[in-house]
């Protein structure tokens, strides 16, 4: 091996006319960005959405409805998800730590607990919110449902 059979390793050498590099090079002067406006110079960055001056897409359609910012999200858990923890894990007092333990919640949830389904135990459930008939269902059982 000798300075003669040297070659570069393979995918180093890439086959690109370089801009910028003076008049000689046929890529000089503009640098293939044209004459003037704001593509032309340095740090032209398009805004999203932009269109060239036209009153924009997402400016031209009419916007609708109302977002209320103050609303508040609950988690819905179910009385039949409740009673299936019960015949799984023998649960009977359902606290935030409890639900969030079984995947039924997350930390930041508000949960309220709905209806669907039949309560068969007596339950001490603490919630943010409870619907009448998953609250009659609980007190119906001797249950306490708390509001939290």
């Amino acid at each position: 091996m000798d300075l003669s059979n040297l070659k570069p390793a393979e995918g180093s050498i890439k086959n690109r006319k370089r801009i910028g590099r003076g008049q000689g090079s046929g890529r000089g002067g503009t640098s293939t960005r044209g004459h003037k406006g704001a593509k032309s110079r340095s740090g032209y960055k398009r805004k999203i959405g932009f269109e060239g001056g036209q009153m924009p897409l997402y400016r031209r359609i009419p916007k609708g409805g109302f977002k209320n910012i103050n609303r508040k999200e609950y988690r819905g858990i179910n009385i039949d998800a409740l009673q299936k923890l019960v015949d799984e894990k023998n649960i009977t007092v359902f606290n935030l730590n409890v639900l969030i333990e079984n995947g039924l919640a997350q930390k930041n949830d508000l949960i309220k607990i709905l209806g669907r389904g039949e309560l068969k135990t007596k339950l001490e459930v603490e919630a943010h919110g409870f619907s009448k008939t998953a609250q009659e269902a609980i007190e119906q059982q001797g249950g306490v449902a708390t509001k939290i």
